[in-house]
């Protein structure tokens, strides 16, 4: 099973990809291999930051293997130019002459290669499963850039969704499709809670002023009392960045509520940290268009480690399948958030690990029937 997207984990080499779009293209890879097929994950990621790299395939787990192209630097007007013109000739004549008629084959949908996957699939003819996380047009708030996400979507197979509502809104023709609202992988408890007699939350994730999120949670510490701390991870650009250090430093000398920056972290440092947490924030502008069909990835990394979640009411959530474990506020203003924050109960029966399993097993018979279908 060919899986096209972009991926790296070689941080030395620079390429361009995305963690987060790494994470779940890591997770779903390993439920197909777990379900009886092997994987080549074909990675578009052909342009550098730090140089020139040859083309190579490496094993990524068993059964699962990485195909990377040549990467060429990123440098002056010249190496863009040829970075760019051998990134659409090698995505479009490895489809052309390595993927075989009928066969299927995974797209991780992006605005880099929609053009020619679609060219090689009137060619070729390959089954095509796109795997669309969201409608980039609705990011841009672009109309044209909607309408050939649009008109690309029509040529798929089947589909991967991460929500309900984007199934209802872009196959409008009932194709096979499957759910996958991000990596159902349930951390084992490496850490203990804080135990300084204090409920601690947290707010994991970007600071991008447009998305509104860290600022909306900071903010809502002003109304929190003592027995409270929030802890605010994460990354943006150095204004963002430098915006939410001075957000955090009003908010605490106007509030009870202790607020901290505790920075970037990753991997296992990271999930000792969150664990370490009782409550995750899920907090951003509700007024966002892709709110209505992205799903928010920390909701399920706050899960996956057994926190409790707070988060703004959206269409995407209510209708997903961890709609029942999740405690909402309607308005995006901080006494609001504080009210939801205040109105969980850290000590009841809460186990949102069980609903993760559950979530992992269901999409592995789905994505089984999928591709066997």
């Amino acid at each position: 099973m060919k899986y096209l997207c972009f991926y790296d984990k070689n941080s030395n080499e620079g390429r361009n990809y995305v963690l987060a779009a790494t994470n779940k293209i890591d997770y779903i890879s390993k439920a197909i291999k777990q379900v009886g097929e092997d994987v080549e994950v074909v990675s578009a990621s052909t342009i550098s930051s730090k140089g020139n790299f040859a083309k190579r395939t490496e094993i990524l787990s068993g059964g699962i293997k990485l195909k990377l192209f040549r990467a060429h630097k990123w440098g002056n007007v010249f190496q863009k130019i040829w970075a760019t013109i051998y990134f659409k000739l090698a995505i479009f004549f490895y489809l052309l002459f390595k993927v075989k008629k009928g066969e299927k084959i995974i797209v991780y949908h992006s605005l880099a290669y929609m053009n020619q996957v679609k060219l090689a699939r009137g060619i070729k003819k390959f089954k095509l499963i796109l795997e669309v996380e969201e409608i980039y047009g609705d990011v841009k708030n672009c109309q044209k850039t909607i309408n050939k996400e649009l008109s690309f979507f029509k040529k798929a197979d089947a589909y991967i969704f991460p929500t309900e509502l984007l199934n209802k809104k872009i196959n409008l023709k009932n194709k096979p499709y499957v759910i996958n609202h991000g990596t159902y992988n349930v951390e084992k408890q490496i850490a203990n809670k804080f135990d300084d007699g204090k409920i601690h939350c947290v707010y994991a994730g970007t600071f991008d002023v447009r998305k509104g999120g860290a600022l909306f949670a900071i903010k809502s510490a002003k109304f929190l009392s003592e027995k409270y701390h929030l802890h605010v991870l994460g990354f943006g650009n150095n204004d963002d960045t430098n915006l939410v250090k001075k957000t955090i430093e009003e908010v605490n000398s106007l509030g009870k509520c202790t607020v901290t920056f505790d920075g970037l972290k990753s991997g296992e440092e990271y999930i000792k940290f969150i664990q370490s947490c009782h409550i995750g924030l899920s907090t951003q502008n509700p007024n966002a268009k892709f709110n209505d069909t992205s799903f928010p990835s920390k909701v399920l990394s706050y899960m996956a480690s057994g926190l409790r979640v707070v988060s703004i009411k959206i269409k995407a959530l209510e209708t997903s399948a961890v709609n029942e474990l999740l405690y909402y506020y309607n308005e995006d203003n901080p006494e609001e958030i504080a009210k939801a924050i205040q109105f969980v109960n850290v000590l009841d029966n809460y186990d949102s690990r069980a609903k993760i399993c559950e979530l992992d097993n269901q999409f592995k018979q789905d994505i089984k029937e999928l591709l066997r279908g």
